[in-house]
């Protein structure tokens, strides 16, 4: 999401809701003349937006935060993703391409040109206006990677006009710096350079690196995070002077309700050709499937558990439920993402010595029956995860990788008791501690138990029928599990926490953006923007390392991370979206692999 990195976690990736976001091709058609009619588009359950300054930490970092809600009105440096690509997109970007020189230590960029809401210019100020706040303050941006990439590889920055200059401390591979670092790039406008209600600083305007610059850009941070935990100033005339997308904000409620317009002023190729529209909330599936089958939705989603006929392949629909088929068309597709439950490393967990052992981990692993949940949960609609790539990634990016952990409660059981442990009252005790190959392991004491404490995401019956069939089979090879549930929003920030459980899932997994190159220095090394379980492998790194300073396939590393088991790999569900079929395109409709929300190519 990014939770879905980023969370676009990923997030996300983000929410269920991602396989249905509508990014549709062609940019350049005109919309009408005067935009008419109004748009629902459905949020995912307990996902709605609550975060709008495009400069934030993890707790913020989903697709309902960005794709879905501020990339509709702030527009970043560089464009990913149409129709059902992942795909740099030059004519959507504020920059032109990226130009490197210098043995790829320089990079040069010039601006397009376009305009804020207020007037300004989308100039090279704009862009170090962001450049100097991530420099003052890198560990506040979800992006950051310790050692990575910007700001920590950038030995100067400057820009004047429309051209900005970056100079690096040693080559970079210049694919991983467009699709990972100048990705994440927002331009943000000079009306944002404050302290207070009309105090002005000197954050976008001051020199890259320079002790003032640092001072300024972190008090302009601090007001700013402010203002964002603020839902009730989203339509001030503050935040609404920076938009330079297609969409203002005209309402947004408590609820995270959105309402948007048209913005008039907007420099790029696709206006709007509605006059509204309305992303709506809800707490639960069930919640949005009635508002389906009473028409209030205009672009929802289902549960697949709900779906009485199977997908015949992941990513293409089966036949429509019953209830919606007259009004609506199902959709499908193959998300730019991941789905995993991460595990916790940290030693504030007082179970992270036995999450340590790899064999346990393997035998969580192999206690996963990806197929048969696919099967009979998702009806078909997903697909099975063994690594860290999205289904159907490009032979170019990688090889083949294979599933090392087959489902089988067999081997699984067999990986405890050869390991030292004996079951108890239905639950796996340690009665060999110890550091042997035929012992519990390091840290693990006799006695010791293997209960852990699991949580996810409320508000979708697939999510839930998945984590209690993987308790049960947990359960029959004497790993018990206590769990609990939270709003996605609130499972993002407890997996951040670092104590309280060993595993947790906010549904959906990692979305590569606005880092889109899946080469995972942001989940597995140890200063990742996103490594909430607190994993870290000097050889994991290494192989990282080799695809983001090297060019290397991102094979060997994909398969160390399928067999280390960083995390805990999960079925990813495919979704089943309802578009109502009175909505028209021009260009067609494809589900966004990368869960963009482009309203702007759609009318009726």
């Amino acid at each position: 999401m990014q939770f879905g990195r980023k969370i676009r976690l990923a997030m996300t990736i983000g929410a269920v809701a991602s396989a249905l976001s509508m990014g549709l091709i062609a940019p350049g058609v005109s919309g009408a003349s005067a935009p008419s009619g109004t748009i629902t588009f459905a949020e995912g359950p307990g996902a709605n937006p609550n975060y709008i300054f495009p400069y934030m930490g993890c707790s913020f970092f989903s697709v309902d935060n960005i794709n879905q809600f501020q990339e509709l009105m702030y527009r970043p440096l560089y464009w990913f993703g149409l129709k059902g690509s992942s795909a740099y997109v030059p004519s959507l970007s504020t920059g032109n391409g990226p130009k490197f020189s210098n043995g790829n230590k320089t990079i040069t960029i010039q601006m397009k040109g376009w305009h804020f809401a207020d007037g300004q210019v989308v100039n090279a100020e704009s862009v170090m206006f962001f450049l100097n706040m991530y420099k003052a303050d890198p560990t506040a941006y979800c992006g950051y990677n310790g050692g990575y990439g910007i700001p920590d590889q950038v030995k100067s920055a400057h820009g004047t006009g429309n051209t900005v200059t970056l100079n690096f401390t040693t080559s970079v591979n210049p694919g991983w710096i467009l699709y990972n670092y100048l990705s994440e790039i927002t331009p943000l406008p000079n009306s944002w350079d404050l302290t207070g209600p009309h105090t002005n600083a000197r954050c976008a305007s001051g020199a890259y690196g320079a002790a003032s610059t640092k001072v300024a850009c972190k008090s302009v941070e601090a007001y700013l995070n402010a203002q964002s935990a603020k839902t009730s100033t989203y339509t001030d005339a503050m935040w609404q002077s920076g938009v330079d997308g297609p969409w203002k904000l005209s309402k947004f409620d408590s609820l995270g309700n959105v309402t948007l317009s048209p913005n008039t002023k907007y420099s790029g190729p696709q206006h709007a050709m509605v006059a509204t529209v309305k992303e709506v909330a809800f707490t639960s599936a069930q919640a949005e499937e009635n508002a389906l089958q009473a028409g209030t939705i205009d672009l929802g989603f289902v549960d697949p558990s709900i779906l009485t006929s199977p997908a015949p392949k992941p990513g293409v629909p089966g036949p429509n439920w019953g209830q919606l088929s007259s009004r609506y068309n199902i959709v499908s597709g193959s998300a730019w993402n991941f789905n995993y439950a991460p595990f916790n490393f940290s030693a504030a967990d007082p179970k992270s010595a036995a999450i340590s052992q790899l064999y346990i981990r393997q035998a969580l692993q192999e206690s996963v029956d990806q197929s048969g949940i696919i099967t009979n949960v998702d009806k078909g609609y997903g697909f099975p995860i063994y690594s860290p790539l999205p289904p159907n990634t490009p032979a170019a990016v990688s090889g083949n990788v294979a599933n090392p952990y087959p489902f089988n409660l067999t081997a699984a059981k067999a990986l405890l008791t050869s390991h030292g442990w004996t079951e108890t009252g239905g639950v796996m005790t340690c009665t060999a501690p110890g550091t042997g190959t035929n012992q519990c392991g390091a840290g693990i004491t006799a006695g010791y138990t293997l209960n852990f404490k699991i949580i996810w995401a409320s508000g979708s019956p697939s999510l839930d029928q998945t984590f209690n069939a993987e308790i049960a089979d947990w359960a029959s090879i004497g790993i018990v599990f206590a769990h609990s549930t939270d709003t996605f929003n609130n499972v993002i920030s407890d997996c951040s926490g670092g104590a309280g459980y060993e595993i947790c899932s906010w549904g959906a997994g990692w979305t590569y953006a606005p880092d889109y190159y899946p080469s995972g220095e942001t989940l597995f090394t140890p200063k990742g923007g996103f490594n909430v379980g607190s994993y870290s492998d000097t050889q994991m790194t290494s192989l990282i390392n080799a695809t983001t300073y090297g060019t290397a396939k991102l094979t060997q590393f994909a398969s160390y991370a399928a067999a280390q088991l960083p995390v805990l790999y999960q079925p990813q569900q495919a979704g089943a979206g309802e578009i109502v079929k009175t909505l028209k395109s021009k260009i067609g409709f494809t589900p966004n692999p990368l869960a963009n929300f482009m309203p702007e190519y759609l009318h009726y």
